[in-house]
């Protein structure tokens, strides 16, 4: 049986990423010498909406990238996989770059300077169109909230789904939380949110009636209001690099769950999808393609 093709709108974040590898990470005020280095597109938003195409949606992004040489690129490498940059600002300034430090052991130390990013201030009629016309909306918190919450409203109010990736950890208004359909966090954004880690998941249910809480090689938890509760093992492979394994499971379980999967299979079809992409070095040139998702993918 064919799957309709599941349409995705990314409001989010894009960023040249600079990524060095070394050893080990550097400590304050010390140099060292590193083993390989890549410029790739990056960005929570940018990273989500190429995943979310890789895994077999049709995805528009609404974002902002600088008048510079960066922003040129990002807006070339973006549309070249596939996504619809039709909606994509160019401001007057830098793009968002981020410094991505990665050890042998694929742990990663990142900044990020926003430059474009901050500039997503408000959204046009069309880009509210855009979001009203999906099947699901993804959103980070790497823009400005009030942007965000826009998007959020406008998809509640025509039945699109939302999932929020809240990350970074920022404070949240009670109208975004309120037009959120499944949260999604790592442990350190949910002690952010709720005071609790790994111990409670379930806490996060104060604030949406669904969350998934990543933690890592420990797998995730899938929680709801109903009284479900799953545990996803994570999927064992060698990693290389963890950079943009979040951004590949938020955009997996999009797609996922806009398929028609039942929410707690998405989970364990996302968490092959972050597992896919950690084998590889760099932020978008590791998101897993949809084949590369299966073949790690066990039913539960």
């Amino acid at each position: 049986m064919t799957v309709p093709q599941t349409r995705v709108v990314v409001v989010g974040s894009a960023n040249m990423d600079l990524v060095a590898m070394a050893p080990s990470l550097p400590r304050p005020g010390e140099t060292m010498l590193g083993t390989d280095f890549v410029m790739v597109p990056g960005g929570k938003g940018a990273n989500q909406a190429i995943a979310a195409v890789r895994a077999g949606a049709s995805c528009a992004f609404l974002g902002a990238i600088g008048s510079d040489a960066f922003g040129v690129t990002l807006r070339a490498r973006i549309t070249a996989a596939g996504v619809d940059t039709g909606h994509l600002r160019v401001v007057y300034g830098t793009s968002g770059v981020a410094l991505v430090m990665v050890n042998a052991q694929g742990e990663n130390a990142i900044l990020v300077t926003p430059g474009a990013n901050d500039a997503l201030v408000g959204l046009t009629d069309e880009e509210l169109a855009t979001v009203r016309g999906a099947d699901v909306l993804v959103a980070q918190l790497e823009i400005p909230v009030p942007t965000v919450t826009a998007a959020a409203l406008a998809a509640r109010a025509a039945g699109t789904r939302v999932i929020l990736n809240a990350a970074p950890a920022r404070d949240l208004p009670p109208e975004l939380l309120g037009a959120v359909d499944l949260l999604v966090v790592n442990e350190g954004e949910a002690q952010a949110f709720t005071g609790r880690g790994r111990e409670e998941p379930r806490a996060l249910l104060d604030l949406v009636p669904r969350a998934v809480l990543t933690l890592g090689d420990a797998g995730a938890w899938y929680v709801d209001r109903d009284g479900t509760e799953a545990h996803v093992p994570a999927v064992r492979v060698d990693v290389v690099d963890s950079t943009a394994a979040g951004d590949a499971f938020t955009a997996a379980l999009a797609v996922g769950w806009g398929e028609g999967r039942d929410v707690v299979d998405a989970v364990r079809w996302a968490a092959a999808a972050g597992a896919a992409c950690v084998r590889k070095l760099g932020a978008s040139v590791a998101l897993p393609r949809r084949a590369e998702i299966d073949e790690l993918y066990a039913p539960g």
